[in-house]
């Protein structure tokens, strides 16, 4: 294992010293390494509130900010934050009008915020993602696992909360617009992750995994490599397939990259996803390709289609002002 790190057990807390550092202007972090929160917390506002385990950087703590999220809590790597962090972080960034937590499909993350929930004095909500269509159930999830199209949901939701709207608004937006999100995603290679020293999964150099999750777990299939038009044809048909008669009219395609891949071959799978969408019925109205939702060092890509009607997209276009996104500011 080649790694730039100092030791193991030290590795998130020097992590977090660092992004904070670097983005004092939009972030601070709690003294005892809790939760990333806004450097100056939002009055008056529904509070959103997310995070899970380390390794997925820019998620969460990348979309603290302005028109996103007001806090996120870091686990460590693959592992659930604890709901201790959770209600620490709810409670030093509650702006007096409840909160909001995000939460992607895992046992653990919603196990723990549904800990924290009970914890957490006020109004409170939960929206749970689920947007991969590559398995129903892993060792990690009961049901679809939570990935990049949580990002959708924190950008759309995170818009409506800094226009002032309600709890319950956010909550019901939220899910309708994870109901509309769809994602699949292939591995080229494995991740490592640094306490194990060693590759999550054995994959031969002329293999691929076909629907991999975020932490490595297993797909639909293990398959001999593809071209990349090929491999965006599987995953455009499983997502598209899976939207049913959502899939009509305006829609965010993300291409994002899984940390191990060169944003040159994430800019070539968009352009094989968005031909392969020609005469589909769905039409490509805002795009977002870049390494947002990533498995540490992993070399693959998922693929993400949300469907848009004029109010997400207001949503999606408003102003933004995070460490991983910033448009409009």
């Amino acid at each position: 294992m080649k790694k730039l790190i100092n030791r193991v057990d030290g590795m998130l807390s020097e992590s977090l010293a660092g992004f904070a550092a670097a983005h004092a202007d939009i972030v601070a972090v709690d003294p005892e390494g809790r939760f990333v929160r806004r450097a100056s917390p939002v009055r008056g506002k529904v509070t959103l509130v997310s995070g899970g385990g380390s390794g997925h950087e820019p998620l969460h703590a990348g979309f603290v900010g302005r028109g996103m999220l007001d806090a996120a809590c870091p686990g460590q790597v693959f592992t659930s934050p604890t709901p201790d962090q959770m209600l620490a972080a709810a409670e030093a960034v509650d702006g007096g009008a409840g909160v909001l937590f995000i939460v992607k499909n895992y046992e653990g993350d919603v196990m723990n915020f549904d800990m924290a929930r009970e914890m957490l004095s006020g109004p409170v909500a939960t929206v749970v993602t689920n947007d991969d269509v590559a398995v129903e159930a892993s060792s990690f999830s009961t049901g679809r696992r939570g990935v990049a199209g949580t990002l959708v949901v924190e950008k759309i939701v995170g818009a409506a909360a800094e226009e002032g709207r309600d709890l319950a608004a956010l909550q019901t937006l939220g899910e309708r617009v994870n109901a509309r999100t769809r994602s699949m995603g292939v591995a080229l290679t494995s991740c490592t992750v640094p306490a194990a020293g060693r590759p999550t999964f054995d994959i031969g150099e002329g293999e691929m995994e076909m629907g991999v999750g975020i932490h490595g777990e297993p797909g639909r299939r293990r398959v001999s490599l593809m071209s990349a038009d090929a491999i965006a044809a599987e995953m455009v048909d499983a997502v598209v397939g899976d939207l049913a008669d959502q899939a009509s009219g305006d829609a965010l395609l993300l291409i994002n990259g899984f940390g191990g891949t060169p944003l040159m071959e994430l800019y070539l799978m968009y352009h094989a996803v968005r031909r392969r969408l020609t005469g589909s019925g769905v039409t490509i109205a805002r795009s977002l390709v870049g390494s947002y939702v990533t498995s540490l060092d992993m070399a693959g890509c998922s693929v993400t289609l949300s469907m848009l009607d004029d109010e997400a997209k207001a949503l999606w276009d408003a102003p933004v002002h995070t460490a991983a996104l910033r448009w409009g500011v």
